[in-house]
């Protein structure tokens, strides 16, 4: 079977009109709340984190919600369109909000609009795996990930562009940019992609395959022999998912650690730095853009020699190489008074440490975590990371506000060396992954 590369990219609007959002409200909220409102770094912080809060309740709840649901517009599409026409309608009350000085009405709308966003965060991921057919999921993630990463591009352009100089620029053009983005891809999406039809056509695809290659009564027979063991009393399926050894235990426990670790370090300089280009750097409008696109594109490029170089000498070098990339960037970036063209290497140099760490992190759960509970220990990683998430704006902004703004780096370079401590003591689930079957599944990230 080959990947409908038109319908996946087409699926694909839906991600990348989140990632556009996201890469807006990581950069330009904090300076409104902070410059409009005069709020404080640990109270910045805090509602900087609000939206992982929500994330940790929302995320599941509507996805499962989504598997349930059954409508003549699909499953997916109408948390979709609900989602993003509410998202949009409360994303534009942001600007009115700062222009008036008017805080209830900011808040107010910006949590409406953080729960409207959770509500089709998770079917709008979903949808790509129902419309694949399984042996081509991970070249329609690969998709997917490239699409998002359009999507975060679009808007520091956007910033770049259209954000002047000043305590307090008009921010109304950019968000009218991004909302266009949002309505525009996602129109595009329910216009082109059909979920229902698709999902019976996509069915139909995947019947015939397996007809063709004469696996349809293998098929039963395995679906038999399931049937009989899930109904078994004896003891098989208890040694199917047996305890994790304690050795291995630890080595998870570390890793689960260092993705604490790198987490809280990154996000605290993605959360702040629009804040600190301003303060320490002296960097008016939208310049601090140019650092975080070069650092998107880079791990962009760099995701097919990363997966070369893991293939070759194991996840757990190439994760810990990535940390160090990342360290060294972090502590010279302490020394930088001012901003300097060679800022951008840095930046790229964190894009590809970055990726490093995220193609190879999730693969060594999994692979740990075989004969027990995959399923479980997913949870569990995406639960870290988001902890780190909701941890590090708080107390990065309190060190920010009672301190000083310089402590952003010492602060990222603490946590990335704990990272890299973690994971001396990783001692499983490393593995020299295959090489990829095609180009395209170099992008098949979980992040």
């Amino acid at each position: 079977m080959k990947l409908n590369y038109r319908r996946t990219f087409l699926i694909g609007l839906a991600f990348l009109s989140i990632s556009a959002f996201w890469q807006m409200y990581d950069n330009i909220i904090p300076l409104i709340l902070q410059n409009t409102f005069g709020l404080g770094e640990t109270l910045t912080g805090a509602l900087m984190a609000a939206d992982n809060v929500l994330a940790l309740f929302l995320l599941p709840v509507f996805g499962a919600l989504s598997d349930k649901v059954e409508t003549g517009f699909g499953k997916r599409m109408p948390f979709i369109v609900g989602g993003t026409v509410l998202a949009v309608i409360f994303m534009l009350l942001l600007p009115v909000a700062d222009k008036s000085v008017n805080l209830v009405l900011f808040i107010a709308a910006l949590f409406a609009l953080l729960i409207s966003m959770g509500l089709y965060r998770s079917p709008a991921v979903a949808l790509m795996p129902d419309l694949t057919p399984n042996k081509l999921r991970s070249k329609g993630n690969a998709i997917i990930n490239l699409m998002g990463a359009v999507g975060g591009v679009y808007t520091l352009i956007m910033i770049k562009l259209l954000v002047g100089k000043g305590e307090r620029p008009d921010y109304t053009p950019l968000f009218f940019s991004v909302a266009a983005l949002m309505v525009i891809a996602v129109g595009i999406l329910v216009i082109t992609i059909n979920e229902k039809k698709v999902k019976e056509k996509v069915a139909a695809e995947v019947k015939a395959y397996e007809e063709s290659e004469g696996v349809i009564a293998m098929n039963e027979d395995r679906q038999e022999q399931e049937a009989l063991e899930k109904a078994s009393a004896s003891g098989e399926e208890q040694e199917k998912k047996t305890a994790m050894p304690k050795e291995v235990k630890r080595s998870m426990i570390f890793l689960l650690a260092s993705i604490f670790f790198w987490f809280a370090a990154y996000n605290a300089v993605t959360t702040a730095f629009s804040r600190y280009t301003k303060v320490v750097w002296h960097l008016e409008g939208g310049g601090f853009a140019d650092c975080l696109m070069v650092a998107t594109v880079a791990a962009i490029i760099s995701y097919i020699p990363i997966g070369n170089i893991a293939s070759k000498v194991g996840r757990k070098k190439t994760i810990m190489g990535g940390v160090i990339l990342m360290s060294v960037c972090y502590f010279a970036a302490i020394f930088a008074g001012a901003y300097h063209p060679l800022i951008n290497i840095a930046f790229a140099v964190i894009g590809i440490g970055w990726a490093a760490i995220n193609v190879n992190s999730y693969p060594m759960i999994v692979e740990m975590s075989k004969g027990c509970d995959i399923g479980k220990f997913t949870g569990t990683y995406y639960t870290f990371s988001m902890t780190a998430q909701i941890f590090t704006p708080v107390l990065s902004g309190f060190l920010l506000e009672r301190i000083s703004y310089r402590t952003l780096f010492p602060y990222a370079l603490v946590f990335s060396l704990l990272a890299f401590l973690t994971m001396t003591q990783v001692h499983h689930g490393d593995a020299r992954p295959d090489k990829k079957k095609s180009v395209l599944e170099n992008f098949d990230v979980d992040d």
